[in-house]
């Protein structure tokens, strides 16, 4: 039986070699304007509608200038024309994770690119790193086109509270959990939005139902404790103004709010010159 079929992919062989020589051309074309290589399932609804996903692997399949990688640890199957692709490609993607790793953010393709300019040796375009890239697991791009880590949940969001996580670093300031709820989307539940941002510490709660990312210089804690924390890091006795400018760059409340909040004279107190310390004991 398997000569049978042997003897049956031969002769379609042969007959394509002539019958098929321009959607073979057109493919390597393709494949060859990626860096001489490509992404099997991006490769494939690239050429045609997905309804003929099998039509085109079998004639990527009969075509002698194909060669297929299967889906390894490290990297997804893909298709080439270049056999030397492949180490071409692994140069790349060691390059960026390594970039990824001193960064310790993601990036766009365009400021991994400006990164290594003039230095860039790998002498291919961005379609090519887009391409070998897209092969590697260790890399995933985010719908913002920013890629990362695939464990990162700025790059590969798990869940409602890294989808909020999400949503601040676009709006890039405090919002609102409503806000949050509605940048999700997904008929996402407002209630479950909040509940995740008071559990999770990447949160801060800075003003009434208002969250800043804890990264952007936030601390935790009420109006009385940023006052308390904004003496100590003063080391001495500040005046109500100095205290009221700094704690409006941790909290959206009311002047009001932290008058009433250092007017507390448990936890504070004022020296003959009206300037404020923390009270001990």
């Amino acid at each position: 039986m398997r000569q049978i079929e042997k003897d049956c992919l031969k002769s379609v062989k042969e007959v394509a070699r002539v019958s098929c020589q321009k959607p073979f051309q057109y493919f390597e074309n393709q494949i060859r304007l990626s860096g001489n290589l490509r992404k099997e399932d991006s490769l494939v609804s690239e050429l045609a509608p997905s309804k003929f996903k099998n039509q085109i692997l079998f004639l990527l399949t009969i075509g002698d200038q194909f060669q297929r990688f299967q889906e390894t640890q490290d990297f997804y199957s893909f298709w080439t024309v270049d056999l030397n692709s492949l180490p071409s490609a692994k140069i790349v993607i060691d390059d960026f994770i390594e970039t990824l790793s001193q960064k310790n953010k993601s990036l766009t393709m365009d400021q991994y690119i400006k990164e290594k300019t003039p230095t860039l040796k790998f002498g291919v375009g961005s379609r090519a790193l887009f391409s070998y890239l897209e092969i590697s697991k260790c890399i995933l791009r985010n719908p913002q086109g920013m890629y990362g880590f695939s464990n990162w949940p700025e790059i590969n969001p798990k869940g409602v509270k890294d989808r909020a996580y999400l949503a601040f670093k676009k709006e890039n300031k405090p919002l609102h959990f409503v806000q949050v709820a509605k940048t999700i989307g997904r008929e996402t539940n407002i209630q479950t939005v909040h509940n995740e941002l008071i559990k999770d510490p990447r949160f801060v709660l800075v003003g009434r139902g208002i969250y800043a990312l804890s990264e952007w210089g936030f601390e935790p804690g009420v109006v009385r404790e940023v006052i308390a924390d904004t003496l100590k890091k003063a080391g001495k006795p500040l005046e109500k103004p100095e205290i009221l400018k700094e704690v409006l760059k941790q909290r959206l409340v009311k002047e009001d709010t932290i008058f009433l909040n250092l007017n507390n004279k448990k936890y504070f107190s004022k020296d003959p010159r009206g300037r404020y310390y923390i009270r001990e004991g």
